[in-house]
């Protein structure tokens, strides 16, 4: 018999008011609306507060506008904020922020219990003596237990507590309306008197700002959610907008009381509310409790699916992410759970709470970010239901680092380098990613943005810029090859490696896929930068002039094409024919011929022969310099060769190239050579080139019909030398280029 497999029940799925809407308000009308909202009102005054509530709440409320907007273009699955920034900017930055996120959220756990913890102690008779510490560090083990149990066995069943505990809250705040009106007004205090807040109004913003974070907590629980696209836009801006109304009315109805004097107003605590409400403490305590469970409940709830979204991905152990049999996250709840409780060794969590309160502000302004670089990208994916300008969203993230600032500028330092140091991490594991982001579609958007100013720039010889295009054959036999024309362009233009592949796509079935990739793996695997291209062509010669002509695009088309050495006399002579082409397009050409032999301990030596009749000498010496620019030829002798016919010839030559060296600066020997009788050219330059490593020899475009002829004396003067590069400067700019 098989063994019997456990059976999965399909998860609970939430809707808008309980799965997105409850979890969210409940988080923001949490302890700051009890402790500090009177507080804020008696030092700045009601105009200032209403101030306060509006800017807060218009950065909150930006951030949930571009939330609702990257969730309502996609299919938001577990992990909430974490897949939303992962899908969009891409899984390094999501793994980056996802982390401290998860830990933040666990430590809120640990944070939130605590304060449940002494608020129930209020109810400690003081006949007993003060409370005992340890006391409270048991009674803050004993409540994450609790919730963390309730959590992983059901997360229906902590959202329905939250029913009652909105009603509690609701009630604290009709008693508090009660209280007010039953008795006498006044006219409101209006002017900043800053009585027990002498830092002054941002100061004050400051405290206020995390009461109304905390917004997101239904967007963490993206994977329970029915309809995330629909819920999460609907819940979080509601909730927002919630939150906001309700920080509107409270300080007004707290400044017109005649029932406490400003100076007690001004002083922190829950005294205020319970001097107000009616019937004091009989409605206020349950309304204060169930809004730090709720915020307990809340992250107790959205860390656990960071986790299992993280361990999906691979940024966890896989073990995190596997489900119970009703398709709860339990592992990882019990997880979140431990460390919340190795949390409580702490004892005070103040500093901490503040830590937290700068990483969930990073959230946001990478929330606004993702949605700003979006829009400002427009992929044709990108089609979300809410549109939010671009810089909307962007005026969303510079509110959050303003606040981040305010708050505490080491922690705000200390978040980002955290971030910074793990999105680095990241990316150094290569991580592959298995979904599309923005970051293809912004590198577009700025290539895009480049090429269109570069084509209205008139071109220049100060400008160019050397764009290789080598014809490489089988990249792993031909890499040195590719290796040289990324050592003339040493960064400052674009290198293309293309292998030409025989054949026809009309009739044939061919396989590209493959040599492409092979072709990545050799160049990646040799440190080169260089993009790749298999092209299927009938003809050798007609299929490479067509790729010539069709490479690149704008600004950076190829104006440089590069062949390998070949002993086939037939395959040079095809190359000289397109050379002979591709200076009708005004293309130069180089032919390399690779034979390294450099003698260890010798210094290096670039010998350039300068005929002076077809305009090659200027490209040679460019080459020459950008070639000794590389690590690896740093001190590398360059000596300018030419031959002349008498004395005379000698010195003028001479002089004319002492001129060109000091006006090009670039560091350069010349050697002028009187050529003796009945020497040929290719057996001057092998007395005095050999022991050169790399020789730069000028082309002339051969007749048509005595291309064999020309190969041969190519392969002649070639013979016996280290490496040889022949250039044919046909370039828009030949003769100009120094």
């Amino acid at each position: 018999m098989e063994p019997e497999k456990t059976k999965v029940e399909p998860a609970q799925k939430f809707g808008t008011f309980l799965g997105v809407y409850t979890p969210s308000v409940l988080t923001i009308l949490g302890l700051i609306m009890y402790l500090r909202f009177g507080w804020v009102v008696g030092n700045i005054g009601l105009p200032l507060t209403l101030f306060v509530v509006l800017l807060a709440s218009s950065i909150t409320f930006i951030t949930g506008l571009s939330a609702s907007a990257i969730a309502t273009n996609m299919r938001v699955g577990v992990g909430g904020e974490y897949y939303m920034i992962s899908h969009s900017l891409g899984l390094e930055l999501g793994g980056a922020i996802g982390i401290p996120l998860y830990l933040c959220r666990t430590l809120s756990i640990t944070f939130y219990s605590f304060g449940l913890a002494e608020s129930l102690l209020i109810l400690w008779p003081s006949s007993w003596g003060d409370v005992p510490s340890y006391l409270i560090q048991l009674l803050t083990a004993v409540i994450i237990v609790i919730i963390t149990a309730l959590s992983g066995r059901s997360a229906g069943l902590v959202l329905k507590l939250q029913i009652p505990i909105m009603a509690a809250v609701g009630l604290s705040f009709v008693a508090l309306m009660i209280g007010v009106f039953s008795g006498e007004l006044h006219s409101p205090e209006v002017s900043a008197t800053y009585r027990t807040a002498p830092e002054g109004f941002w100061y004050v913003f400051a405290v206020f700002f995390p009461a109304v974070t905390g917004f997101t907590a239904g967007i963490g629980m993206s994977g329970d959610l029915k309809n995330p696209q629909r819920s999460i836009p609907r819940g979080t801006l509601l909730a927002v907008t919630t939150g906001a109304v309700v920080y509107l009315v409270i300080p007004f109805i707290l400044s017109i009381s005649n029932r406490i004097s400003v100076d007690e107003l001004a002083q922190q605590g829950v005294g205020v509310w319970v001097s107000l409400a009616l019937f004091g403490a009989v409605f206020v305590y349950p309304g204060i409790w169930g809004a730090i469970l709720s915020s307990a409940f809340g992250s107790v709830l959205g860390g656990p699916r960071v986790l299992q979204a993280l361990a999906s991905d691979g940024l966890a152990p896989k073990l995190l992410s596997r489900l119970s049999r009703k398709g709860q996250p339990t592992l990882a709840t019990w997880v979140s759970g431990a460390i919340a409780l190795a949390a409580v060794g702490l004892g005070n969590l103040n500093a901490v709470a503040q830590f937290v309160t700068i990483l969930f502000l990073t959230l946001y302004v990478i929330i606004n970010l993702s949605s700003a670089i979006e829009n400002i990208v427009g992929d044709p994916s990108y089609r979300p239901t809410i549109n939010v300008p671009w810089y909307i969203s962007l005026l969303g993230s510079l509110g959050a680092i303003m606040v981040m600032f305010l708050l505490n500028p080491a922690a705000c330092i200390i978040a980002a380098l955290l971030e910074l140091i793990l999105y680095f991490y990241l990316r150094r594991k290569a991580m592959r990613k298995r979904w599309g982001d923005v970051r293809a579609g912004l590198w577009v958007t700025l290539a895009r943005f480049a090429l269109l100013k570069l084509r209205s720039h008139t071109s220049d010889p100060r400008n160019w810029r050397p764009h290789i295009l080598v014809f490489t054959g089988d990249t792993r036999k031909r890499i040195g090859l590719v290796r040289m024309a990324s050592w003339f362009n040493q960064n400052r233009g674009v290198v293309t490696a293309c292998q030409v592949v025989p054949g026809d796509l009309k009739e044939q079935d061919l396989d590209l896929q493959q040599p492409r990739e092979q072709m990545e793996r050799d160049l990646k695997g040799n440190d080169l930068v260089a993009f790749s291209e298999v092209d299927v062509v009938r003809d050798f010669e007609n299929g490479i002039i067509d790729i010539a002509q069709a490479n690149g695009i704008a600004g950076l088309q190829s104006n440089t094409i590069m062949f390998g050495w070949s002993e086939k006399p037939q395959r040079m002579e095809s190359q000289l024919r397109i050379m002979r082409a591709m200076a009708k397009t005004g293309k130069s050409c180089i032919i390399t011929r690779i034979n390294w032999r450099h003698e260890p301990g010798q210094q290096k030596r670039i010998d350039l022969w300068w005929g002076g009749l077809q305009n090659n000498g200027d490209l040679m010496l460019l080459l020459a310099y950008l070639l000794s620019l590389n690590q690896e030829w740093q001190g590398t002798k360059i000596v300018i060769n030419s031959i002349v016919k008498d004395e005379k010839e000698r010195e003028t030559l001479e002089a004319s190239l002492s001129n060109l060296i000091s006006e090009t600066r670039i560091h350069a020997e010349t050697r002028i050579i009187i050529r003796p009788p009945g020497k040929e050219i290719h057996e001057i330059i092998h007395r005095n080139s050999g022991t050169a490593d790399i020789i730069f020899i000028g082309l002339k475009i051969p007749e048509p019909g005595s291309e064999g002829d020309y190969a041969k004396k190519l392969s002649a003067i070639a013979e016996g030398l280290s490496t040889v590069i022949f250039v044919r400067n046909a370039g828009e700019f030949a003769g100009n280029l120094i």
